[in-house]
């Protein structure tokens, strides 16, 4: 198979967890409370919980048609759309993955703005951010693996800064229970489901890692953590504010934050945000990595040579987003997009593969 990897290139199959929990636990933690709150108010808890259950679905289907041999997206598309379509297919991959590490980089320069250096312009910010992603994308998948071992750390234990604002919280706002239709927990599922963005490029980087078969447990262990930590999120985040103040908070998150107060610092939420930036670089370099990934399968191309150019697209797009309005349209469209390749992509090619699998098999027999 094209898709065959080194032995030397492989990891270990246990990294999957800080693969998957990495690109899961992003920009998208400073500010989803707002968003999954719309549809169903203090229950949208519940739909977290939902969201997390259909993703661990989804998460199997991708493992059902990975597995055995290891393959990846690629030629999962040559096999059920034939190689030319196939691969025009897997063309579109490299935009949705743009348009990914295009949103993420782009929130947290309007947060770096916002909070920070608000005299600073997009293109200053936007151009020491990729430089940086350029250093840490070549040195290889490996060493963005490390980059994911860290950044799991680190946001694991920036989960224990929740038991500050967690003091002043308000039990009454986290009533009345279960006053939602189940429609209105679905669309919060929705809205939901868009914070675990990022667990899908493991059809990319499946090939990677070794014995899958047994070890790909640790995906579903990830998925199981990242639930945890936005269900944990979410519900200090309720506890702490009212639905009123909170459905006018663009980053409830950075704003429990504010209340922190350590003898040496005296604005412990601009640590935060240049902890988070650690956090963050894996949810724009492993979409990066992706593209590259696709290049070099489908063209053949050096993946130090495209990621150049995708760079250099990455900050000429990124220019003109300069207003919240704007970045906010694009986080609504990358989430839609997002949404509909994680919910209903992969269940229909889950669907189609295995229906091709069954039909070809039939014919062999005959």
């Amino acid at each position: 198979m094209h898709s065959a990897v080194k032995e030397n290139f492989k990891m270990s199959g246990f990294l999957v967890f800080f693969l998957i929990h990495s690109t899961q636990t992003g920009i998208g933690m400073l500010s989803f409370q707002r968003q999954i709150i719309e549809s169903a108010g203090q229950d949208s808890w519940i739909a977290v919980i939902i969201a997390g259950l259909c993703l661990h679905i989804v998460l199997w289907m991708m493992v059902k048609i990975l597995n055995n041999p290891s393959k990846d997206i690629i030629d999962i598309h040559r096999f059920c759309f034939g190689r030319l379509f196939g691969n025009a297919v897997s063309l579109l991959l490299i935009g949705y993955f743009f348009i990914i590490a295009l949103t993420v980089l782009l929130a947290y320069i309007n947060i770096l703005r916002v909070w920070i250096f608000p005299s600073l312009k997009t293109w200053e910010l936007s151009l020491a951010l990729l430089i940086i992603l350029y250093y840490l994308i070549t040195g290889g998948f490996r060493v963005l693996t490390g980059f994911c071992f860290f950044s799991v750390l680190l946001s694991t234990g920036l989960m224990f800064s929740l038991y500050f604002p967690l003091q002043y919280g308000q039990l009454s706002y986290f009533f009345p229970l279960f006053n939602h239709s189940f429609s209105d927990l679905l669309k919060s599922s929705q809205s939901s489901s868009v914070v675990f963005l990022g667990f899908e490029s493991l059809l990319l980087y499946f090939p990677f890692l070794k014995s899958p078969q047994t070890n790909i447990k640790w995906a579903h262990f990830a998925l199981l953590f990242s639930t945890i930590k936005y269900l944990a999120l979410l519900i200090v985040t309720l506890l702490y504010f009212s639905q009123g103040h909170l459905s006018r908070t663009l980053w409830p998150t950075l704003e429990m934050m504010k209340i922190i107060e350590v003898p040496f610092l005296e604005r412990f939420e601009y640590l935060f945000i240049f902890i988070w930036l650690m956090i963050i670089i894996p949810t724009v370099c492993i979409p990066l990595w992706c593209c590259t990934r696709i290049t070099k399968r489908l063209f053949a191309l050096k993946p130090q040579l495209f990621l150049v150019v995708v760079l250099a697209f990455l900050f000429i797009a990124a220019q003109p987003f300069n207003d919240q309005t704007k970045i906010y349209a694009l986080s609504r469209f990358t989430s839609q997009i997002g949404f509909y390749f994680v919910i209903a992509y992969i269940p229909l090619l889950f669907v189609l593969y295995f229906a091709i699998k069954k039909m070809k098999g039939k014919r062999l027999a005959q």
